[in-house]
């Protein structure tokens, strides 16, 4: 009798667990853990260490853009399959890559714990493997960072710094967390910082006329030249310097949206002219034509001492949260 209500059990919890349309009911998973950037890769311990580990390596552990330093796009960890249960599962990333009889990549959205993001690569030999990791590798990463941009932008939400005076001097809102304070605001120019442990993370906002961006051959000359102009102008530095972008290093340039508006994202380095201090920049001129302006976001770190990656990846979730009215 005992045995027949267990079997009966467990038909209810595979029944419950399931929708009217048989898919897995994901309300009753798991909430996701897991550090910003922290990618849980699940493959046999032979592949790690083999070319398709150095092929997931060399894509998921490339360089950031825009950093002083070599710092990984993901901070990464290996496990074998077997070991991929219970709460191993729960974490936010995840990269699954296995051989198998089938060729096939699928990027899988809270399979196991909520919010996640996963991806599945399975392929019949190891070469299959790397060439799948490589020619899929790029969208993997953009839904790994949009997960990661939310997650980060809800963690941000829970304690919020008032703007009221940005939107009504700037016509944008932010959700900036409240460990922001304002060190500078006029009539055109926000400046706010929150101070680390040594040095701070810094979020500008200020606005250009449209033709000051002519078009893409010459947007990220313009981006700099605006940038410097504004930062030697309007940032204070000891001994006369200058807040200039580094040019030992050519900037990034993607095109992107904020707020479903067309925007130029730039990533580089900015410097102190004739000085040693410097440091990462991500800058967003979103165009808004109706009110006949480039909006400039931009967010830039001083911290000499400390990786910078996942402070430039606050910085880059607080300016993607805006709202232009």
């Amino acid at each position: 009798m005992r045995s027949f209500y267990i079997v009966l059990f467990s038909f209810f919890i595979a029944f419950t667990s399931c929708n009217e349309g048989g898919k897995k009911d994901k309300s009753l998973l798991p909430n996701s853990v897991g550090n910003i950037n922290a990618l849980q890769i699940i493959t046999p311990n032979d592949l790690w260490n083999g070319i398709v580990g150095e092929a997931i390596r060399n894509n998921f552990a490339a360089p950031t853009d825009g950093l002083p330093q070599d710092e990984p796009l993901f901070s990464m960890n290996q496990m074998p399959p077997e070991a991929f249960t219970g709460f191993a599962r729960s974490n936010r990333l995840f990269l699954y890559v296995v051989l198998s009889d089938e060729n096939k990549a699928t990027i899988a959205t809270n399979e196991y714990a909520k919010p996640q993001s996963g991806a599945v690569i399975k392929a019949t030999s190891e070469e299959k493997l790397v060439e799948l990791i490589n020619k899929n590798s790029a969208k993997i990463i953009e839904a790994f960072h949009a997960s990661e941009i939310k997650e980060r932008q809800r963690r941000t939400s829970i304690s919020l710094m008032k703007t009221d005076s940005l939107k009504n001097v700037m016509g944008v809102s932010l959700q900036i967390p409240s460990a922001y304070r304002i060190a500078k605001a006029t009539d055109s120019f926000f400046w706010m910082r929150k101070d680390l442990k040594d040095g701070t993370t810094n979020i500008l906002v200020y606005q250009v006329p449209l033709d000051m961006i002519k078009n893409d051959s010459t947007a990220v000359g313009d981006i700099i030249k605006i940038r410097d102009s504004i930062g030697s102008r309007l940032l204070p530095v000891e001994d006369d310097g200058q807040f200039i972008t580094e040019d030992a290093y050519a900037p990034y340039l993607f095109k992107t949206k904020i707020d479903g508006k067309f925007a130029y994202e730039t990533k580089g380095t900015w410097e102190v002219k004739d000085d040693w201090m410097g440091g990462p920049f991500v800058n967003y001129a979103v165009r808004d034509e109706k009110n006949n302006r480039y909006l400039i976001l931009e967010g830039f770190t001083y911290a000499p001492a400390v990786s910078k990656r996942d402070l430039q990846f606050e910085l880059e979730s607080i300016l993607n949260s805006a709202k232009i009215e």
